[in-house]
């Protein structure tokens, strides 16, 4: 059986997939493989989503727990605005 994650866990796991994202090596030609950049970096950012995507409805979750998470989603927003949409 999966072990459960704590809401301050599955955070700090997300904010670590975030910065795995922004990571994320951008090839120098056009073509196939920046199709595979942003595929990687959409997966990425999908994984730290799920993560945490369910605290705010948790009863067991403090406010601060659920603001932190709140803000950590648009972060993600912002982060795949940013990473794929460079000019």
């Amino acid at each position: 059986m999966a072990k459960l994650l704590t809401p301050e866990k599955r955070i700090e796991q997300a904010r670590l997939l975030v910065q795995e994202a922004r990571d994320l090596p951008l090839s120098e030609d056009a073509g196939w493989s920046n199709f595979s950049y942003v595929a990687n970096v959409k997966e990425t950012l999908r994984k730290a989503f799920e993560l945490i995507k369910l605290i705010p409805y948790s009863p067991s979750a403090s406010a601060d727990t659920k603001k932190e998470v709140k803000a950590l989603i648009e972060e993600i927003k912002q982060a795949e605005q940013e990473i794929l949409h460079k000019t």
